[in-house]
């Protein structure tokens, strides 16, 4: 069964609370912020919430374990019920991502906390490395990979619809007749192992640099 999984097989309730967590929130800030905003859509969907059940996606959240891709249900948006209707869909756009960055923030708050004050000074080894294990190498590690992987300009991810939004609305307008091309691009950056290497590896040594210039934030706070 380990050899089947994306992720060490000891390790998978960890990465199935990040992932639970992780989309959640990300697809819940995206809902929110198109209800702050007047659009009413997600509302009435039932996904102005941080329930779970209303946001993933059961195919998307099994691949993700299994082959490291996946997704949860994107959110119904309709920017005519913006008042700025490019602007405020570049922030619902933006809000998902954001989310998963903040989240690792405050995963490293939580981090330090536990381990820099002595609470955990009477806890079992077991028991502290079980909370580095979810903390550091999947929580703050995945959330900050969700944030810059969606960043990504293309389809279907969140940095196309920021991109498309800057863009005037002829090119706009010309992007969506040929966005499926652009979803075959992706998916061959994603599943081509060279395509991947020279394009989407680069973001994993990002994601160290942003941890150590987290921590470097953090930790006066801890001394």
């Amino acid at each position: 069964m380990e050899s089947l999984l994306w992720f060490p097989f000891n390790e998978f309730p960890f990465v199935v609370l990040t992932f639970v967590i992780a989309f959640t929130v990300h697809e819940f800030a995206h809902a929110y912020s198109a209800y702050k905003f007047g659009d009413m859509t997600a509302y009435n969907a039932g996904r102005v919430t941080l329930n779970p059940r209303v946001h993933l996606d059961v195919l998307g959240t099994i691949l993700i374990l299994l082959a490291g891709f996946g997704w949860a249900k994107p959110v119904p948006v309709n920017p005519n019920r913006f008042k700025r209707p490019r602007l405020m869909s570049i922030i619902v756009t933006a809000a998902g991502p954001i989310s998963n960055l903040v989240m690792a923030f405050i995963g490293l708050i939580v981090f330090h906390l536990l381990f820099s004050t002595g609470i955990l000074d009477s806890s079992s080894i077991g028991v502290q490395k079980a909370l580095y294990i979810f903390l550091i190498k999947y929580f703050v590690w995945i959330n900050i990979l969700l944030f810059l992987f969606n960043l990504i300009p293309l389809p279907p991810l969140d940095g196309y619809r920021i991109i498309s939004n800057l863009l005037p609305l002829r090119v706009q307008m010309k992007l969506e007749q040929n966005l499926h091309w652009g979803m075959i691009f992706f998916l061959l950056l994603v599943f081509i192992p060279p395509l991947h290497d020279i394009t989407i590896g680069p973001l994993f040594g990002l994601i160290d640099d942003i941890m150590l210039a987290f921590n470097d934030i953090i930790q006066p706070w801890f001394l």
